[in-house]
């Protein structure tokens, strides 16, 4: 009577009779694949090991995208002197503000918020005095958010200190807003974000 061999007796591969008559050959790596597939009584073929099963339809693929977030945009009517910050089409907030005063009109256009900074520096266009950004004499106020350039001159939102000016065509401008209101507006819209200067019609 024979010995039974031990897998050390083995050679690098070996012929395996698999039911229904299919022979696999195996190297080593693929012994615990044949044991796997001559206990299962669900599988007839080894292709069947790679089959992955069906996966479920959605019936509404969107409920399972994350949420489409609208950009921002800013309308600024010089009409009613106020700034109102739109998601979408949908109004967030609506801020008052101060604009250029006659001879020194707000500029009518679309633009787009170019430069943003915190407590600017400012340069007196008339006399060339600087005064250091977050002065109390500074007319920027703590923050600047640009959106027209003619390449010398700027004009922008900015803070003030003068909370009395807001509300009227007080500026050389530029679109003052009080300070709580600028920095509201500071921390949530990015560069880019488009900005309608009009007057209203009627």
């Amino acid at each position: 009577m024979s010995k039974p061999r031990s897998l050390n007796n083995f050679n690098n591969t070996q012929s395996f009779n698999v039911r229904r008559g299919i022979t696999l050959r195996l190297s080593w790596t693929g012994i615990a694949s044949a044991l796997l597939l001559l206990g299962s009584p669900k599988l007839s073929t080894p292709t069947e090991l790679f089959t992955p099963p069906a996966l479920p339809r959605l019936s509404d693929p969107k409920a399972y995208l994350p949420p489409l977030i609208e950009p921002f945009r800013l309308e600024l009517n010089l009409t009613r002197r106020r700034v109102t910050l739109f998601r979408g089409n949908s109004p967030v907030k609506s801020y008052a503000v101060a604009i250029g005063k006659p001879g020194w009109e707000t500029p009518v256009g679309k633009y787009q918020i170019k430069t943003m900074y915190h407590n600017p520096v400012w340069v007196n266009p008339f006399t060339g005095e600087v005064i250091p950004g977050g002065s109390r004499d500074n007319p920027l106020g703590t923050k600047w958010m640009g959106f027209w350039t003619d390449g010398k001159n700027q004009i922008g939102f900015h803070g003030t200190f003068n909370r009395s000016s807001v509300g009227q065509p007080a500026s050389h401008g530029c679109v003052r807003m009080l300070e709580e209101d600028i920095g509201d507006l500071f921390k949530t819209v990015p560069l880019g974000t488009p900005v309608n200067v009009f007057w209203e019609k009627g």
